[in-house]
């Protein structure tokens, strides 16, 4: 009887030892990331044969969607095409999901997009939060102001200035920095803030010259000034830690750039002059 008694408290500790060690096994999977949500993202998009890019759909020239045809196009748009025909062989193996200067990290650290390419700076407060690539664009931010405007650089911001800005964007703290007394409205991306200076609900619009230049080329009653008073390299964001990601991001970057497909890219969609 005694023996019994003690096969079962071991057989129930056993049955208990197994079930903790299972807990255990999904408490470190779910750390560690498993499938499309974490893991190894590279290993994620060569099982999915297609690659999940973060961009804009309202930056002219960078990444805009064309209402009639409802696809999105511009220099981001085409350097993720080929950075997809580098890692998984096929320029059309892409997905595209819009973000803004506010989402697209969290839609990343979510798990929602592999990567983002979306005019995004790099920078040191940045990398706490996420990886780069090597840079793939070298912007500056500038104004951009009605043609006729007494605006003629950033040092005639004062506090009887309206400057216009982005959520989330590097743009917001520079001018700040820069323009400490003019007042900053906000707005959640690019056309909405190039609709508000339209209609005069600010002085001048700040942000990368690149972006300011395909507002420019939309309405040409309206002109960059000043020069650049920052430097704004862009580069392709990934999860912390995805290695191997940035990797490939930067061998897709340096094929491009020796094969003559990036100064194509360039130079169908930026006219700095």
């Amino acid at each position: 009887m005694r023996k019994l008694k003690r096969l079962s408290v071991l057989a129930v500790v056993a049955l208990l030892s197994i079930i903790l060690l299972a807990a255990c096994g999904s408490s470190s999977e779910n750390a560690s990331g498993d499938g499309e949500k974490g893991g190894n993202v590279l290993e994620d998009i060569k099982d999915r044969d297609k690659i999940i890019f973060g961009v804009k759909y309202d930056t002219r020239l960078f990444g805009l969607k064309d209402p009639a045809s409802g696809e999105v196009e511009g220099f981001d748009i085409d350097i993720a095409k080929q950075i997809a025909k580098e890692i998984v062989g096929d320029e059309t193996k892409v997905e595209f999901v819009e973000v803004t200067s506010k989402t697209r990290i969290p839609l990343l650290n979510k798990g929602d997009i592999d990567a983002i390419i979306a005019t995004m700076t790099i920078s040191e407060e940045r990398k706490k939060e996420v990886d780069f690539s090597d840079v793939y664009f070298e912007a500056g931010q500038s104004l951009l102001v009605k043609k006729g405007s007494p605006i003629e650089s950033v040092d005639d911001l004062t506090k009887d200035t309206t400057v216009l800005a982005v959520k989330g964007s590097t743009s917001t703290d520079n001018i700040r920095e820069a323009a400490p007394d003019a007042q900053v409205l906000e707005f959640e991306n690019y056309q909405e803030a190039f609709t508000a200076l339209k209609s005069g609900q600010g002085d001048t619009l700040t942000t990368d010259n690149s972006i300011l230049l395909g507002m420019a080329s939309e309405d040409d009653s309206f002109e960059l000034v000043g020069g650049t008073f920052t430097d704004e390299p862009y580069g392709v964001a990934v999860k912390k830690g995805q290695k191997e990601l940035v990797d490939a991001i930067n061998d897709a970057l340096t094929a491009m750039k020796d094969n003559g497909k990036y100064d194509e890219i360039y130079n169908e969609w930026i006219d700095m002059e």
